[in-house]
């Protein structure tokens, strides 16, 4: 109990904070979208940008590390993908949206504080190591198997030439290719330019959650119920519990261990809803999704950290 009290509860009441703020109308939805568009565009990205420049990239870039998130989370794309299409008999574009929602852990939003509250901020090495390929290896997957469900429109090498250039312009991953800049290079920025990005990355985690309520406003519980409990079950359990067998087979250390037993059991993140949006399919599903796993992850968390000790 004592986890879910001073680990826990602690992040998701900011979560809560901020959907009871804009559902009650004392915080507009236009405040959220400035908020969100702060913390992905500039506050995020220089707290990568500050964690990567300074990480110990032998140690936490670990083959077996990554081995062990990743395939939990390409088995989590097609038991979602699998499921939707013989359980519930969805269209494959559908199946494949619901893939990406199994898929796509929130490793930023909830996976760092969350991690950084349990083990310490020098606990999130790790953590830093599997964002750095999270988005571009999600959406190279995702996006493959979408054209090959459509065989239709552009084809797949035009469609992932548009995506990789959208990653190239995504502020995320721009700060994490300039950390990784800074590290191996060894330049030396001036200390006060160094202070204002620190300035900066304090603000992002907080700021994030916030508004990370706010935007769990818009999403109304609308879609099938029991394909919304599927990706849950398979995001909660299913996906920390492969990574979990994956880390132990592979004689992971305890810190990578943790640390991506922990990524892998979080609720989906908003990009689950975004890559549906993108093609416009099982939207309403994958919005619902975001929104009851993550409630529901206040309970898995707390379970599965009891369980990591």
């Amino acid at each position: 109990m004592g986890a879910l009290v001073e680990i826990v509860l602690p992040v998701f009441l900011v979560v809560g904070f901020g959907y009871l703020a804009v559902w009650r109308g004392l915080f507009g939805q236009a405040g959220v979208d400035g908020l969100m568009k702060f913390t992905q565009n500039f506050a995020i990205p220089c707290l990568l940008f500050r964690a990567i420049s300074r990480l110990d990239l032998a140690a936490a870039f670990q083959p077996d590390l990554l081995l062990s998130f990743y395939t939990g989370a390409v088995a989590g794309f097609f038991a979602g993908l699998v499921g939707a299409r013989l359980l519930f008999g969805r269209a494959w574009p559908d199946a494949v949206a619901v893939g990406f929602a199994t898929l796509f852990s929130n490793s930023v939003l909830l996976g760092l504080p969350i991690t950084e509250r349990a083990y310490g901020a020098e606990a999130l090495g790790p953590n830093f190591a599997i964002v750095a390929f999270h988005a571009p290896f999600a959406y190279t997957l995702g996006v493959s198997a979408m054209e090959i469900a459509r065989a239709e429109g552009r084809g797949l090498a035009a469609t992932l030439a548009s995506v990789a250039g959208s990653m190239a312009r995504n502020a995320l991953v721009i700060g994490i290719a300039l950390g990784f800049a800074v590290n191996f290079s060894g330049l030396a920025l001036p200390g006060t330019v160094l202070d204002a990005v620190d300035l900066m990355a304090r603000a992002a985690l907080p700021a994030a959650l916030f508004g990370l309520g706010g935007v769990l406003v818009r999403y109304r519980p609308e879609g099938d119920l029991r394909l919304v409990a599927m990706i849950a079950a398979i995001s909660l359990i299913l996906h920390p519990a492969i990574v979990w067998a994956m880390g132990r087979t592979l004689g992971l250390a305890e810190g990578p261990f943790r640390s991506a037993v922990l990524t892998a059991s979080m609720a989906p993140g908003i990009n689950a809803y975004v890559f549906a949006n993108m093609f416009g399919v099982a939207k309403r599903v994958a919005a619902t999704a975001v929104l009851v796993a993550t409630a529901l992850s206040v309970l898995t968390v707390w379970v599965w950290l009891g369980l990591l000790g």
